[in-house]
């Protein structure tokens, strides 16, 4: 099992994830965080600090999409390990659903 960042998380990008997390497996891109499956090890501490309850272990991702999505942008965006603050419409895109095809970016972030 690994935990997965899923639709929640799309245009709000709070980050503190990458802060408890003991590996270091968060990827940022420009409006989304992603966790690397090969480096997850299932510890949880993730998910309760997420705000939007955008982490979810991958039992809860029956058809794979967010781990697929989760693996291809950990390997092409920056490793984050801080956080900063959440984008300014954060508050305001939590309560939107179905993000992925209208809200989603797949340009990298800053990282650290």
């Amino acid at each position: 099992m690994t935990y997965v960042v899923t639709d929640a998380c799309i245009a709000c990008k709070y980050t503190d994830c990458v802060e408890v997390c003991p590996v270091d497996c968060f990827y940022e891109g420009e409006n989304f965080l992603a966790i690397k499956p090969e480096e997850c090890i299932d510890c949880g501490v993730c998910e309760p600090e997420c705000p939007v309850e955008a982490i979810k272990p991958d039992t809860e991702d029956p058809d794979g999409k967010w781990t697929a999505l989760n693996a291809k942008y950990a390997e092409e965006w920056p490793n984050i390990t801080r956080a900063k603050p959440a984008l300014p419409d954060a508050d305001k895109m939590a309560e939107v659903e179905n993000k992925l095809e209208t809200h989603f970016s797949t340009k990298p972030g800053t990282g650290d």
